[in-house]
């Protein structure tokens, strides 16, 4: 296994630099010397720093070894190695939220417990009895597990694993409570005792089941109230926009007359107004980003849900959870059920029944609308 070497190289102008060398194999079967500007002592301030830059360039370089394949290499190396070239910001076919989704579950549980460890030392048996140790709901087990699962397929795919043993790893995602729905009364007390932007947005996700990037991505040239359509085009996350979850995701949702009276009033009411205005727009920045959905709720939602007797903690997937809840008990069709919330599927066997029609979307939708608007 090579590790190479890395030398802090004087330059004439400017700081001085960190170059990495190492020898590789040729066309013609020779070793040849190799050599990498990684950046400036101002990029990388000590020699530690340097090395952290060049772990997955060492894994790149040895991993066609098999001698040292995934027997000296650690889950921190590993992840490192995938870091670079997964979770770059240019690595367009994932999300912003996966990567960052990722790189937290990484970074707070995995590599504080795995990292030091090598790769074939890591057996399926001892993660399953820590992932139970862990106070955490079983979902985020689930999802620990499977981004554990992701970093060591990425390992065997890049040549320097050669094992997962997470695939056998158990690790159930069934929920131990019951997710949190409120009545229509409790929704109809809550719009009511909130600021018009507040109500607006209670409001809009209680009828339509938008997910919070969703909600807080929406322009105002995506809500037709020509044809009656919203059209879910792009999410936001952390300020930071991309596209919908799935491509189930990004269909038109259909707009009652009640929902867009609620739309107008909040567009008579913002300063920001054109097609390409958030219709959210924060003024905190002129304009140029939405507001951030999680404050809205920890300083103003919640605190007021709480003060009318709302106890149990909310927040946006409530409403997400309660639009599907009432839909289902005003009767309506689950395949028109799957198609207004936008999911990929109901059910495999329900996935072969034709498509509902809009107007039986209209009609399912306007019933909540009914059930939480007073007239």
């Amino acid at each position: 296994m090579q590790n190479g070497s890395l030398i802090c190289r004087q330059r004439q102008q400017g700081p001085n630099a960190w170059e990495f060398r190492w020898r590789e194999p040729g066309s013609d079967g020779k070793r040849r010397h190799r050599r990498i500007v990684l950046g400036s002592t101002l990029e990388f301030v000590d020699e530690w720093a340097a090395r952290q830059a060049i772990v997955a360039l060492q894994l790149d370089i040895n991993g066609n070894d098999v001698r040292t394949r995934d027997k000296t290499i650690t889950l921190a190396e590993a992840y490192s190695h995938f870091r670079h070239h997964e979770l770059r910001t240019e690595s367009a076919w994932r999300t912003f939220s996966t990567r960052n989704g990722y790189e937290g579950y990484l970074k707070k549980w995995v590599i504080p417990r795995w990292g030091t460890r090598t790769l074939v030392s890591i057996k399926a048996g001892e993660v399953e009895q820590w992932m139970r140790s862990l106070p955490l709901a079983r979902s985020t087990c689930a999802k620990i597990r499977n981004v554990m699962s992701v970093l060591f397929n990425h390992t065997i795919r890049h040549g320097i694993g050669s094992v997962n043993p997470i695939r056998l790893v158990r690790q159930s995602a069934k929920r131990k409570k019951i997710p949190l729905v409120l009545t229509p009364h409790e929704i109809r007390k809550l719009i009511a005792a909130l600021p018009l932007k507040e109500s607006t947005l209670v409001f809009i996700d209680a009828v339509t089941g938008l997910r919070m990037s969703e909600l807080f991505g929406l322009k105002w040239g995506d809500v037709r109230f020509q044809t009656g359509e919203i059209s879910v085009i792009r999410s936001i996350v952390q300020q930071v926009v991309g596209s919908c979850k799935t491509e189930a995701s990004q269909k038109p949702i259909p707009m009652d007359p009640c929902l867009a009276e609620a739309l107008v009033a909040w567009l008579e009411h913002s300063q920001y107004r054109s097609p390409e205005d958030w219709v959210f727009a924060s003024p905190k920045t002129r304009g140029r980003r939405p507001y951030w959905g999680q404050s809205i709720m920890r300083n103003v939602i919640r605190p007021t849900a709480v003060k009318l007797g709302i106890s149990r903690r909310i927040g946006w997937h409530t409403f997400r959870h309660t639009y599907s809840t009432l839909l289902r008990a005003t009767g309506a069709d689950i395949k028109v059920m799957q198609e207004l919330l936008r999911h990929a599927s109901a059910r495999v066997t329900l996935d072969t029944y034709t498509q509902a029609i809009t107007e039986q979307k209209r009609i399912a939708q306007s019933a909540v609308v009914k059930l939480l608007v007073v007239s």
